[in-house]
């Protein structure tokens, strides 16, 4: 499997991740123990990045994926996960400093990490003009 270096992340990741949206089983019902052999066969075929997020399954498929790692100990894996779809109601004001640290603590525990390799914002909410989410 090719690989490239992410600079930020210093670390080499797979070309191909792989994503583990339906494993959250928001789109058809997809069996732990059918998630953990998906999740190895992408491992075993060489992927070193796997996409989550903490809305999949409402913490399912981060749990599907701290599982894995668990079993896999492998250190090249390199998770992303995703935060902010599980706002109510998804605006920008809900995204504070507070939440973020809220919405990372829960991602680090479902993942069974104490350290996120990479956290996105999740289809973040259209800013106005000159407008910001206050992170203070």
């Amino acid at each position: 499997m090719q690989t490239n270096m992410v600079p930020r992340l210093c670390r080499e990741v797979s070309v191909i991740g792989q994503g583990c949206w339906r494993l959250g089983a928001d789109w058809g019902d997809v069996e732990d123990d059918t998630a953990q052999q998906i999740l190895h066969a992408a491992a075993d075929a060489g992927v070193t990045f796997f996409d989550t997020a903490d809305v999949y399954g409402d913490g399912r498929s981060e749990r599907a994926v701290g599982r894995f790692l668990a079993e896999r100990g492998d250190a090249s894996i390199v998770v992303a996960t995703k935060m902010g779809r599980r706002a109510d109601p998804h605006v920008a004001g809900a995204y504070t400093l507070d939440n973020f640290r809220r919405w990372t603590d829960r991602s680090r525990e479902n993942l069974g990490v104490d350290t996120l390799d990479l956290v996105q914002l999740h289809c973040p909410p259209r800013l106005g003009a000159g407008g910001s989410a206050d992170l203070r």
